[in-house]
This record gives structure tokens, sequence and C-alpha cells, in this order.
């Protein structure tokens, strides 16, 4: 964070959690399985290539998150979703009349890669909305530059 005082630290990640590699691994120019068997060979090449743009991640959460969440709603649209978005499963599962359905707090991570930041982030809340269900909430915020000063 940039504040008054220069720049804060809140949190370092550095892990494939969902979702925040759910938004970096789109950003990716070469296959992951290449970079990761190279990692594991000990071959790692310095520098992996990403491809130029920005990737922007909004998570549709469950009612009831991020404490005791309500599970079985029916999840509808996930057909609309258009080329310019993936949707990442997390707390979903397949009932047996076919329907997916919620399984748990974090449902889905709905990712849009664009040439520019703002491009990304509209592609992600017009996809996002496209997918409906119970009590679903979704934070409005995400990649928004609200008082940010250099």
């Amino acid at each position: 964070m940039l504040t008054g005082d220069g720049i804060r630290v809140l949190e370092f990640n550095a892990r494939f959690g969902d979702p925040e590699a759910q938004v970096v691994l789109p950003l990716l120019d070469e296959p992951l399985a290449e970079v990761l068997r190279d990692c594991a060979r000990g071959e790692v090449a310095p520098g992996v290539a990403v491809t130029s743009g920005a990737a922007v991640g909004v998570v549709a959460a469950a009612a009831g998150y991020p404490g005791e969440v309500r599970i079985g709603d029916r999840i509808e649209g996930l057909d609309t979703i258009d080329a310019r978005a993936l949707c990442f499963h997390a707390g979903t599962r397949r009932a047996p009349d076919g329907t997916v359905r919620t399984s748990g707090g974090r449902v889905l991570c709905v990712v849009a890669r664009a040439p520019q930041l703002e491009e990304a982030r509209s592609a992600a809340y017009e996809n996002v909305a496209r997918i409906t269900f119970a009590g679903m909430q979704r934070r409005g915020d995400i990649a928004q530059r609200v008082g940010v000063t250099a």
C-alpha cells in the first residue's frame, strides 16, 4: 500500500493458492507444465515469459462467507461466459440431476485478460454478473484505483 509514510506491506503471498494463481497463471506466455518440470529438474532459466496486459479476477462467494456458508444453491449462467474470461470452480459440485451447485465459500473466480487494466476489470465484472446463485456475494472494488498517490 502506498501511504503518506511510504510503502507498507500487509502480506506476502508466494504460493500457488487460489484466487491469486488464478489471476497470475493466465498471464504466462509459456506452458506452466514446462516451467514446473524445469523447476523440478533444477533447470530454470532466468525469467518466465509473461504476456503483456492485465488480468483481473472476481470471486463469487456463497451466502455466509467468510463464516458459515450455505451450500447446495443452484448456479446459473455458467454457459454465458464469453471468450474474454475464464471461470475457475472452487466451491462447486455437480448434483445428481446434472446441475452445478455451491459446495464451499469461494464458489467461483471469474478471470478476464485484456491489454489494459480497465478493460480486464470491465470484462471480469461483465462476466461474473452473468452468473447467479442464491446468496451470491462479490466485491465491487477489485482493481479500482482509489486514493492512490505516488
